[in-house]
């Protein structure tokens, strides 16, 4: 191995620094804690030389730092590096993170109680956990290096960042949301907004565990989805949007066949026979462009049983209510939008972003026979996120859709912690697609509507 792991000092590749952070990722920076970044840049020189790059990828973690014990060793005997034998095996975890994984973000990404990560410039950086978001000593050597990693992670879904074109949309291995912004629309350097998904999806019932929503509207909702009722799920940034649709799609049958169309593919379903697309980016010369729209005019002849569209912003929205309205029953989607009358509203603007000759009357006759349910998530002020309202579409009447609350969060109060004190009560009415279901066979618990029980 050691052979092999070497390499000849006239063979010159990649570059990796070495400046990461886990020597100073306490909350708090302690004064007894070495901070080596220059000696850190200076091993990494060192191993440059030292080590055969290209057999990097096919060597795990454990085997890249047996690896690098020995050079890390020697290089800190050679020039008198006071280290600890657990400072050196934090070094070497350091190093091994910039060349298997993503530097100094690295630990933040493994840290499963973080929601998100914010990098604002090479020398800052936030997370989020538990809905509060506070400041880390992780950090960037330089501009270089931010760079480096952002480079690293958009080349590997097929897209590049430059200042010919500094916004970027992309993902890592795991499916995590990534948002890039660089100079010149960047003015204090690149920006950097990692949305984590969880290792293992969340499903309904560990929802309704953290509070998310009642076990009344869980079991409604699953019900819904199972007897092929079309959904938007509507709700602000973080709201919990695709998190909800993730779990709700496992009540979809495994004998259907799914399409799912993404931005920047990140659903996580659980079905067997799913087929994934994902947009494309214009070339350098603006060309070869794949858009949300082209992609739903495809699903259309790939027969799906249901499409699955990550989020609509645009035209696209009138193609997905095409397909609602043409044999697709049950498809599902996501809009940003503050309540469930904001979304309908929004969804008749980017059905007039498609340019198509129709009126505002036939717009909203097409939303009302496409669509029946609207989840309405929000992200507190405390930090939680819940379904605070579930409303269904009842039709038109004269040119106004018609759409009744089934089941809402109601707001109590705020406890000594900050927290929102509330409850899940249904409004009394029985949604009209209760019969279809039956129907089907998926009986629902009446009790469930009762106003005057929580949910």
């Amino acid at each position: 191995m050691a052979g092999r792991f070497f390499r000849k000092p006239d063979d010159a590749e990649a570059s990796v620094v070495l400046d990461s952070g886990r020597f100073a990722r306490a909350k708090k920076p302690s004064a007894a804690l070495p901070d080596f970044v220059a000696e850190r840049v200076n091993l990494h020189r060192y191993l440059l030389d030292k080590i055969n790059l290209t057999v990097l990828d096919t060597m795990d973690e454990t085997e890249l730092h047996e690896e690098l014990r020995p050079l890390v060793r020697d290089y800190a005997k050679a020039n008198n590096l006071p280290v600890s034998a657990k400072e050196l095996d934090a070094l070497i975890h350091d190093i091994g993170d910039e060349m298997l994984g993503l530097g100094p973000i690295e630990s933040l990404l493994e840290d499963d109680t973080i929601a998100d990560i914010l990098i604002v410039g090479y020398n800052k950086v936030y997370i989020e956990r538990g809905g509060r978001i506070e400041e880390t000593e992780v950090r960037f050597k330089d501009e270089d290096h931010l760079m480096r990693i952002i480079n690293k992670i958009v080349a590997s879904v097929g897209r590049r960042v430059d200042e010919s074109s500094p916004l970027v949309d992309a993902r890592l291995a795991d499916g995590s949301r990534v948002n890039v912004a660089v100079r010149p629309v960047a003015v204090d350097g690149p920006q950097v907004s990692i949305r984590k998904f969880a290792k293992k999806p969340f499903s309904l019932d560990s929802l309704v565990a953290s509070g998310a929503l009642a076990e009344g509207m869980a079991r409604v909702l699953a019900a819904a989805v199972e007897g092929r009722v079309s959904i938007v799920i509507s709700g602000g940034t973080g709201s919990g949007k695709t998190t909800m649709l993730n779990a709700l799609s496992s009540f979809i049958p495994h004998e259907e066949r799914l399409v799912t169309i993404e931005d920047a593919a990140e659903l996580q379903l659980q079905q067997p026979h799913v087929v994934r697309m994902e947009t494309r980016p214009p070339t350098v010369d603006g060309r070869n462009e794949i858009m949300q729209r082209d992609l739903v005019k495809n699903a259309l002849r790939m027969r799906p049983d249901r499409i699955i569209v990550g989020e609509v912003r645009g035209g696209e929205a009138f193609d997905m209510l095409q397909a609602m309205n043409t044999g697709h029953e049950g498809s599902a989607t996501t809009i940003h939008a503050n309540n469930p009358r904001d979304a309908l509203a929004r969804m008749e603007q980017m059905v007039g972003m498609a340019g198509m000759p129709m009126s505002q009357l036939s717009i909203r006759s097409q939303i009302a026979s496409a669509i029946q349910l609207i989840v309405q998530l929000t992200r507190l002020r405390d930090g939680t996120r819940r379904v605070v309202s579930i409303s269904e579409i009842t039709g038109m009447e004269t040119d106004v859709i018609q759409q009744q609350e089934i089941m809402r969060f109601n707001r109590l109060g705020v406890d000594d912690d900050g927290r929102i004190l509330g409850e899940y009560r249904a409004t009394g009415i029985r949604p009209r697609f209760l019969e279809d279901l039956a129907s089907m066979g998926l009986a629902v618990d009446k009790s469930y509507f009762d106003p005057s029980k929580t949910l």
